[in-house]
């Protein structure tokens, strides 16, 4: 008996997303630094059950998040933080896998910038590698400005 490989493909993708906040920069930089703060609005909600939440913010540490919408598959997100300028930038490289499965390799730059004493622009750019048709850049972008909803409503309260 015979078993034939899945087909393997790879989708490249970029995207750029940008948000402005009602905050100081400063407010902005410790939801990304704290990871107390950071769990509150990265990738939580009501209906996420979490089974691991890691972030060693400095360069050359880890976040982790592993957990499952109710009903739905396991999903895991491992990042490497590579350059961390206070109040400025982060760049970091991301995998995300479901079920196990590896699906994508990601590196994401946020870059915050005053826009007046008490506003913050972010913009966020994701070059993305989708692998095997398991995700789609699309919805990736759709999940990041969701999570980045999400910040907005974390720095309002």
């Amino acid at each position: 008996m015979s078993t034939v490989a899945a087909p393997r493909s790879v989708v490249h993708s970029t995207f750029v997303v940008e948000r402005a906040f009602d905050v100081p920069v400063a407010r902005v930089w410790q939801a990304f630094a704290d990871p107390v703060q950071k769990h509150e609005w990265f990738g939580t909600s009501d209906a996420w059950d979490t089974l691991e939440d890691t972030d060693d913010f400095r360069v050359g540490g880890t976040a982790v998040s592993e957990g499952e919408f109710h009903g739905g598959p396991l999903s895991r997100y491992v990042a490497t933080y590579t350059d961390i300028v206070d109040e400025q930038r982060v760049v970091l490289t991301y995998d995300m896998w479901l079920d196990g499965v590896h699906i994508s390799t990601s590196v994401a730059t946020y870059e915050l910038t005053a826009d007046g004493p008490d506003r913050t622009s972010l913009r966020y750019t994701e070059q993305g590698t989708h692998l095997d048709g398991l995700d789609d850049p699309a919805g990736r972008e759709q999940g990041m400005r969701g999570i980045f909803d999400t910040l907005a409503a974390y720095l309002a309260g």
